[in-house]
Order: structure tokens, then sequence, then C-alpha cells
């Protein structure tokens, strides 16, 4: 299955990297790749993932890389999209669904 970023979900990597790398730019590299590649092997099971609680959606999942969620959409048999990432403890927003 493709896996593909949606443009939030890449300036969200990127606010991350940005956040971690003020004190370990070697920690943050490490942190964006774990999740990249947690997000990737969604790919090869794609129902793996939790129903999100917030939306339970069928299509709306969720991986955990901690402490970090990673929320992706199944679009077809062969379509996936990452939706967005977010600390846990962050809330997220009503129009994600």
């Amino acid at each position: 299955m493709r896996v593909r970023f949606a443009e939030e979900a890449l300036a969200r990597l990127r606010a991350i990297h940005a956040y971690i790398a003020q004190d370990s730019p070697q920690n943050a590299a490490a942190m964006i790749d774990r999740i990249t590649r947690r997000a990737e092997r969604t790919g090869d099971l794609p129902r793996i993932g939790r129903k999100v609680p917030e939306y339970q959606l069928d299509t709306l999942r969720e991986v955990l890389e901690r402490p970090y969620r990673i929320i992706y959409r199944i679009r077809s048999e062969d379509d996936l999209e990452i939706v967005t990432v977010m600390h846990y403890r962050q809330l997220l927003p009503e129009d994600l669904a």
C-alpha cells in the first residue's frame, strides 16, 4: 500500500524536529526517523492501528510512536495518507475527520 504524508503531517514533522533540535539535533533526527519508519510500516497492515477514539471512524486510525500519535486515513485498498502527527497530550482539532 502506498503511504503519503499530507502537508499538515509534513509541517508537524518539521515543527517536532525544530523543537527537539533546540536541545539535541541528534535526538531530533532520531525521533523523526522513528516516526517516519513507523508511519511507513502502517502501509503493510493498515488496519493494525486503532480507530481514533475522538472520531470513531473506521477509516481514520492511529498508531503510537511515543510520545507521538501518528494519525492516518485509509483512502482506498492501496492508498494511505498520514494526516497528522501530534504529541499524545495535545487535543485533536475538530475538523480532522
